[in-house]
């Protein structure tokens, strides 16, 4: 029994025994105490006034003496205004310290229980951005976290590979292009396509801009019903009329994606040639980043399943069709209005491809746990989506889950993919790990390594400065990444908790082989010794709690805890000179352990720890 369950189970004895009220041990309400007053854990006392007919206060001297008499593991208490802080022997943790440094691995063993995560999932008309940075660093974690969990889990990307933005590039490459391909341009393959995408729109605004200064122009602008719609929505809904309606580059651009539809040669010839550029693209950015993927699935082969179920779906009345041809679904009785599903000209939209990937990943993998990384502005098409499996009958409706995350913007502010503004993935993890050599190079303190063992210290300092900085922001809050703080050495950031890592390597190589067997001798155990035991103790439910939430930054601001405990205790202790040679093997032991936490936290989050700094 861990001391956290022995006094969950004391406490409820003692409110047995004392108050005869029953109380449900997992009910126990207990935390860790507050860093200003004494003790270990604090329970909370005022659950039980009722039944005890008595102060809290009264009530949580009566509870201490109960536990602290009875338990040896529980030394001392205190209270403080109705809440009783309890305080752990020193002989447990010490205890606890040694059967730790006794594990092989601190990953639970196999269950055998399945959950897939999707994420990354880009369009193939752009490279990838800051943005996917941090959706790839959200799904990557947790795949981490849920494997170390037990869980058999399968990453997965969906890769948005056809409809009108791929057109767009397409187009543009056949109209402006002249045969330029990756190679001869020495630009690489999904940067190349996504300056088409750029093109596009350069040239369609050159179209456009003209167009609303036409007498056709100023009579759709002031006939188009604005109704109670924002200003910017009206315009853009201008503009997309525009685009639809009037424009020959979107003609353009449709009549391609209906062509592709309808397989036609040429057309798909073409868009296999520039999607081919496009994921050898991708494939350097995420071997860079550090990730992989277990299976890939392509929009271009999960719609016509879609279209499918669908169909089978009319048949059932899950679906109905207007006048128009156009496929819907009535939501309204679960507050999602009515959603489209097919256009009118049999179409396919973003919907009606997730349907078919959700039966088809399904039916391929068994994981009943499915996990969407998405952005949060697509948080009612997810509403949607799972509220139609939910009414298609699907097994695994009830297992579906949408990661939804806040935007991320630079401090210059936001990026537009159309205008060219994006802040590119490849070019973002240049910067930090260059910065990461900057810093490096004017402390000089690896001079005498190899120019690739620098490199590599370099790359792992600037990819934890990026990966830390995004991952220890909650992942539903919005967020601006400053890649100067991000490589800082001090505060809370990837690097701090680096040096930490490097200081205990350090430690440890002075100390030599040395017998850690008498450490469970060491009587004398300081404030920060004990902090540093409780907070290890804290690592299981720290992964299980961002396990249930679907948020890697308890993890990374459990790290930084520690390493900032780490740095208090290097401080404030001597480890190889110390006092006794017990001491001096308990504090061997927990930088052992301490520096093998570091790692696996942090390795939880993609992030490599260096041997130097």
């Amino acid at each position: 029994m861990s001391i956290t369950e022995l006094i969950k189970e004391g406490t409820a004895e003692a409110v047995k025994e004392l108050y005869d009220h029953e109380v449900n041990a997992n009910e126990v309400n207990m935390n860790v105490t507050r860093k200003e007053f004494d003790g270990d854990y604090s329970v909370v006392v005022f659950p039980y006034t009722k039944a005890a007919k008595k102060k809290p206060e009264q009530i949580a001297e009566e509870l201490g003496e109960y536990l602290v008499g009875k338990h040896d593991h529980l030394t001392k208490f205190n209270v403080i205004k109705g809440f009783l802080n309890l305080e752990v022997s020193d002989a447990y943790w010490v205890n606890y310290l040694n059967n730790v440094a006794q594990k092989k691995s601190l990953k639970k063993a196999p269950h055998g229980e399945k959950i897939m995560i999707e994420f990354s999932s880009p369009n193939t008309n752009k490279p990838l951005h800051l943005g996917h940075i941090r959706n790839i660093l959200l799904g990557w974690s947790c795949s981490k976290i849920y494997d170390a969990l037990g869980y058999d889990v399968t990453k997965v990307q969906i890769i948005n590979d056809r409809g009108i933005a791929i057109c767009k590039s397409m187009l543009a490459w056949e109209l402006f292009g002249n045969g330029a391909t990756p190679e001869s341009s020495g630009i690489k393959g999904d940067h190349f396509v996504g300056k088409w995408y750029v093109e596009f729109e350069k040239a369609f605004q050159a179209e456009y801009q003209p167009w609303q200064k036409t007498e056709e122009g100023q009579e759709v602008f002031s006939t188009q019903n604005k109704k109670e719609e924002e200003e910017a929505k009206f315009f853009k809904s201008y503009k997309n009329n525009y685009f639809n309606n009037y424009s020959k580059l979107g003609a353009s651009a449709k009549a391609m994606l209906l062509k592709w539809e309808d397989n036609d040669e040429e057309v798909k010839a073409l868009w296999n040639k520039m999607n081919g550029w496009v994921y050898e693209g991708f494939n350097v950015t995420y071997k860079n980043l550090g990730v992989e993927f277990d299976d890939l699935y392509y929009e271009s082969g999960t719609y016509l399943l879609g279209k499918e179920n669908i169909e089978k779906g009319l048949n059932e009345k899950i679906f109905y069709k207007k006048e128009d041809n156009s496929v819907w679904i009535d939501l309204e009785d679960a507050k999602l209005d009515h959603k489209l599903v097919l256009r009118s000209d049999g179409t396919s939209v973003y919907m009606t491809q997730d349907i078919g990937t959700a039966i088809k990943r399904y039916e391929d993998h068994g994981a009943k746990k499915m996990v969407y990384v998405v952005a949060d502005e697509q948080n009612y098409h997810f509403k949607v989506l799972f509220e139609i499996m939910k009414r298609m009958g699907e097994s695994f409706a009830d297992g579906l889950h949408h990661l939804s995350y806040g935007m991320i913007d630079l401090t210059t502010g936001k990026m537009k993919s159309r205008e060219g503004t994006i802040v590119d993935a490849d070019d973002l993890m240049k910067d930090v790990i260059q910065a990461a050599k900057e810093n490096a190079i004017e402390k000089g303190e690896l001079t005498e390594l190899s120019e690739a063992e620098q490199n590599d210290i370099y790359r792992k300092i600037g990819l934890a400065a990026l990966k830390f900085f995004i991952i220890k922001v909650n992942a539903k809050k919005r967020m601006v990444f400053n890649p100067a703080e991000s490589v800082d050495l001090q505060g809370n950031t990837g690097p701090y908790i680096q040096y930490a890592f490097v200081r205990i390597n350090s430690v440890l190589k002075k100390a030599g082989e040395i017998d850690t067997s008498i450490a469970k001798n060491y009587t004398s155990m300081g404030n920060t010794e004990r902090d540093l035991i409780s907070q290890i103790f804290r690592l299981e439910e720290v992964v299980q709690l961002a396990a249930d939430n679907f948020d890697p930054s308890f993890i990374a601001n459990y790290c930084y805890d520690m390493a900032k405990t780490y740095h208090k205790f290097n401080h404030d202790h001597r480890i190889i000179n110390a006092e006794t040679p017990e001491a001096k093997a308990f504090r061997i032991q927990l930088c052992q352990v301490v520096g093998n936490v570091l790692e696996y936290g942090m390795d939880l989050l993609g992030i490599e720890m260096p041997e130097r700094m």
